[in-house]
């Protein structure tokens, strides 16, 4: 069974999918559906660390991931994004060698846009090689904001 579960963030209205027992999709959407009134113990622990995360109390999120959907490719993107610390960004030609794939930048972006767990897998970490914030499903104001808490908060440590 899956649940959908509407999250009012300070930055914007985030949707997020659950099984029983995964986060399998994260994403900016742009209205409030409505919230079940049951849900599984991991819809609260997304909240939770959300919340956590914005407020600056959490810096790794420890959610269970179920990716349903992906290529091994975009998979192995995707994992080495959760490896960019918080607060710390990387360029797309930084992930492809990472990966083992110096050529596959643009694959990467590619692999990147599609990410379905944002913020938790953070793609938004990721920036173009000349240090410019290019791409983002969630809109680049939402990346540039979640880079800006990140860095607020990094100082603050």
């Amino acid at each position: 069974m899956k649940t959908t579960y509407y999250y009012n963030s300070p930055i914007g209205t985030i949707k997020f999918v659950c099984s029983e027992s995964f986060l399998q999709e994260m994403q900016f959407i742009d209205k409030m559906g409505k919230n079940p009134q049951k849900y599984p113990k991991i819809v609260s622990t997304c909240k939770d660390q959300l919340y956590e995360y914005f407020t600056g109390k959490l810096q790794k999120f420890t959610i269970p991931l179920e990716f349903v959907k992906g290529t091994d490719f975009q998979r192995s993107v995707w994992k080495a994004l959760q490896s960019i610390p918080y607060g710390e960004t990387r360029s797309y030609q930084d992930i492809a060698i990472q990966i083992g794939n110096p050529k596959a930048v643009r694959a990467v972006g590619g692999a990147n846009n599609k990410n379905p767990i944002g913020i938790v897998v953070p793609c938004h970490r990721v920036i173009g090689k000349s240090g410019k914030l290019v791409g983002y499903a969630g809109g680049l104001d939402k990346k540039e904001m979640l880079l800006k808490i990140e860095a607020d908060f990094t100082h603050h440590l």
